[in-house]
């Protein structure tokens, strides 16, 4: 009986991939204050902040995912510190959920849903356009003249 190849396996991740994620949270982290201190917020207003910088994460990470993460030698602990790292901290579920908590426990619940409803909606568009345009960018053809040896522009 002939054996199948074996899977290789995956044994979690790397001391680099480790440490990009925490140098890239603290980037992602940065980057999320500054736009919170750009666009502030009382507890019970639309929270403008946290609703751009998702929409904004989710372009961006599906236009990684979509492109720059399907070219061949991206290392994993750049996807893991930009991914996870820059991206998972700049975006946050929990900021979401904090903001429609404080917004319906200040009685605006229209202005809750509505927000609800906009960060899902399109928080998905923004992350599908992200994909679709690094699918595009992944897939454009080589300038004339530069072959695809490995040689860079």
């Amino acid at each position: 009986m002939p054996s199948s190849p074996a899977k290789p396996v995956y044994r979690g991740p790397t001391k680099r991939e480790v440490l990009a994620v925490a140098i890239g949270g603290l980037i992602g982290t940065g980057c999320r204050l500054a736009i919170d201190a750009a666009l502030p917020h009382a507890g019970h207003a639309f929270p403008w902040s946290t609703f751009l910088t998702n929409l904004l994460g989710a372009l961006v990470l599906g236009w990684l995912v979509g492109g720059l993460w399907k070219v061949p030698g991206v290392p994993r602990w750049v996807r893991a510190g930009v991914g996870a790292g820059v991206l998972g901290s700049f975006t946050t579920f929990s900021a979401v959920m904090v903001s429609l908590v404080g917004m319906s426990t200040s009685g605006v619940i229209g202005e809750t849903l509505v927000y609800l409803l906009l960060s899902v909606v399109l928080g998905l568009g923004a992350a599908t356009l992200g994909l679709r345009l690094g699918t595009l960018e992944a897939h454009r053809r080589m300038p004339r003249g530069i072959s695809d040896q490995g040689e860079t522009l």
